[in-house]
């Protein structure tokens, strides 16, 4: 019998049975495909040995003047700055209260060892903290007490009282007892929230005449971040919270600067410092009388390195007293927008926010009224342009707000060609910059539709896409359902609970947009789902991934893992995100279909794979070919094994690298009138591409095997 070349439709289809998507594919793992071919995806590569705190949920990229590329890194319990592959903590200040005197205490009884690393269980006594468990505080001007340091960031782990809660410190005490002594004082942190939406069910766990009966159930959020560089700072704000600042010229890391005692007081610093600039001076000793540890002051007289500092912008020099005179430190937190000079009538709660390409405009989204303390979830205000602080619209100010009418709040917004794309729960709204008076008006471009999340939109090639509650949608000057072929397979087994976790985001080099989501049975991240937009294609997988960025100042797309760190994807075909690389385990499967016509038998006894292992590291590069045969496409598959065969072909080119690319023929023993057949692969090294197999079949009657 002549060869049968066997050429499979691109794409992976769920949606009908495996016999009705004959001449298709019907299973995939971490396998895509190029030009209507099936190839494994490329690996991943942490960035560095170092790692956050928290799952990350928002990653945004830009360079500053030093042509410094920073990434910003928003978690569940604090806000990152990556840059030369370290985390630097910039999670803005909350409180900041001054302790009363011996504001600790040691007991030697408490004394834990945890992972072979000694602690001492700490007592802080502060009446007025509004300390909460799992979040963070940080102590300056705190001493050694008893044996262990207490300058520095702590887990607050439990509250014995509602003066008092307790932390874990790195050392063994050595004594019992209290001390401290003053001017300690302690900055709480932006409180952190769960790593995943967790549902709440029982007697008043949700609002009233939710559920049945006296058994209601809400669910507590998890932390979502929008942030935007405006020019070489950033901006960046929790969901449902306030909006902050980071000053890119004061660095990422504290910076030492030099106070003297004057009237008024002087500080010195090893950077250009602006007047007006928000500053806030940290200590691990005390400040000169007239300043406190964790205000906000304004640097005044500048002539460069040397400024006074003022209570307000512009405001009277501080004259300060004491003998505190010397080196001490900046803070580079990052801190209220609405701290900055001249700031007027800023959003005080938010969904999100973004910064527009035109005119470059600041938008809150689901915000505060202007002059108002009340919320309107389907609110959109925006500062002046060219400006994050001046929010008050005016005659003379292109600041201003709009109010969204179909839906109930605003889910999120995205930058597109010439427009801002803002989605309700119900509807997508356009807005264009078109000038004074009316600035940014609102059209309806988009009804009765649905988003699952914050992050679950993103754009690519013109065209914004984004996963709905039941579908997917693409908007390309006018909103359509996109057509996919695992809409089923997708969302009957998706955790609708967490469908704020779903992330989206682009990999423009292989023309494909990545949702990742929860199965049905997990609170994590643990599926994706891809789009090819260029051959209008899907395909899926395994992958656990709780953000994702494809940015042109990244020489890769990164993503952020559950083992706290950044990697780079499409880097070498292995897994590499701990350090010590790991085989990825990719596969393809075919749907079934008919050898021969499918009314005979046929007998399958030679391959000719048509597999490529180009580019593969590993010296003996293999797959393995795993063929199922079916008597009929109802009966199940048959193992070959029982009827003398073989339905499994490993597939190998043994060489020395850079591996030969084309294989050669292999032997079976299968039997069958309709067939599957499966690519996997499982070593360390190898990448390959199949082709086009061909098939050496011959006719084996009409009856099955008795």
């Amino acid at each position: 019998m002549p060869l049968k070349k066997i050429t499979l439709k691109p794409g992976v289809n769920r949606e009908n049975t495996r016999y009705t998507n004959e001449n298709g594919w019907y299973d995939s793992e971490k396998v895509r495909f190029r030009q209507g071919t099936p190839e494994k995806i490329g690996g991943w590569v942490r960035t560095s040995a170092n790692s956050f705190l928290g799952y990350c949920r928002s990653l945004w990229a830009w360079a500053i003047l030093t042509t410094e590329v920073l990434i910003g890194v928003g978690t569940n319990t604090k806000f990152y700055i990556s840059g030369g592959g370290a985390y630097y903590d910039i999670t803005p200040y909350e409180t900041v209260n001054a302790l009363g005197a011996n504001p600790f205490a040691t007991n030697t009884a408490t004394n834990t060892t945890i992972s072979s690393v000694a602690y001492t269980v700490v007592t802080v006594t502060d009446a007025t903290s509004g300390a909460l468990v799992n979040n963070y505080v940080n102590f300056y001007n705190a001493p050694t007490l008893n044996g262990v340091l207490l300058t520095g960031s702590f887990l607050i782990t439990t509250l014995p009282t509602g003066s008092t809660y307790t932390i874990l410190v790195p050392g063994t005490a050595t004594s019992t007892g209290s001390g401290g002594g003053a001017g300690v004082y302690a900055f709480y942190e932006l409180s952190t929230t769960p790593d995943s939406v967790v549902p709440q069910i029982g007697w008043g766990a949700g609002g009233w005449g939710l559920g049945t009966w006296g058994l209601s159930t809400s669910a507590l959020p998890m932390r979502l971040w929008s942030q935007f560089n405006f020019g070489e700072d950033l901006v960046f704000a929790p969901s449902d919270g306030k909006i902050y600042y980071w000053d890119a010229s004061l660095g990422y890391t504290p910076t030492e600067v030099t106070v003297t005692i004057a009237s008024p007081c002087v500080v010195t610093f090893s950077t250009t410092i602006p007047d007006n600039t928000a500053l806030r001076l940290l200590t691990t000793g005390a400040l000169p009388t007239g300043l406190v540890p964790g205000t906000i002051y304004y640097a005044v007289n500048s002539t460069g390195t040397t400024c006074n500092l003022a209570a307000t912008a512009g405001g009277t020099p501080i004259i300060t007293t004491g003998t505190q005179s010397g080196t001490h430190y900046l803070s580079v937190r990052g801190i209220l927008l609405s701290s900055l000079a001249n700031a007027t009538d800023v959003p005080i709660k938010q969904t999100c926010i973004t910064v527009s390409d035109a005119n470059r405009f600041m938008f809150a989204l689901g915000c505060t009224e202007f002059g108002s303390t009340v919320f309107n979830p389907m609110l959109v205000r925006w500062a002046k342009g060219e400006s994050i602080t001046d929010w008050t619209p005016s005659s003379t100010s292109d600041a201003g707000f709009v109010q969204l009418s179909r839906g109930s709040k605003i889910i999120t917004a995205a930058q597109a060609r010439q427009e801002l794309l803002v989605w309700t729960d119900s509807s997508l709204y356009s807005l264009q910059y078109v000038g004074y008076p009316n600035q940014w008006p609102a059209q309806l471009v988009g009804d009765n539709i649905s988003i699952v999340g914050q992050n679950a939109a993103t754009y690519a090639s013109g065209v914004s896409y984004w996963m709905g509650v039941d579908k997917f949608y693409k908007y390309d000057g006018r909103t359509q359902s996109l057509r996919c072929d695992l809409l089923r397979y997708i969302f009957s087994d998706i955790n609708t609970q967490q469908y704020a976790q779903v992330y989206a985001g682009t990999n423009e080099g292989f023309n494909e947009i990545w949702w990742f989501y929860c199965s049905a049975d997990s609170t994590q991240n643990n599926r994706y789902v891809v789009y090819n937009y260029t051959e209008d294609i899907w395909y899926y997988g395994n992958m656990a991934r709780t953000a994702w960025l494809d940015n042109g100042l990244l020489t890769s797309p990164t993503a952020a893992t559950y083992v706290n760190n950044l990697v780079n994807h499409e880097v070498g075909y292995d897994d590499d995100a701990t350090g010590t690389p790991v085989a990825i385990e990719a596969s393809i499967t075919s749907a079934e279909f008919d050898i021969e016509d499918g009314h005979n038998f046929a007998f399958v006894t030679r391959i000719l794979p048509d597999v490529t292992f180009n580019n593969s590291t590993a010296a003996s590069p293999a797959i393995t070919m795993t063929f199922y045969p079916l008597v009929n496409s109802g009966t199940g598959y048959t193992d070959p094994a029982s009827v003398g065969g073989s339905n499994y072909a490993a597939i190998t080119r043994t060489t020395t690298v850079p591996v030969e690319e084309f294989t050669g023929q292999v032997f079976v023993r299968v039997r069958g009138r309709q067939l599957a057949y499966k690519v996997s692969s499982t070593a360390l090294g190898v990448a390959w591409q199949l082709g086009s197999p061909r098939f050496d079949l011959r006719s084996d009657g009409r009856r099955g095997n008795s």
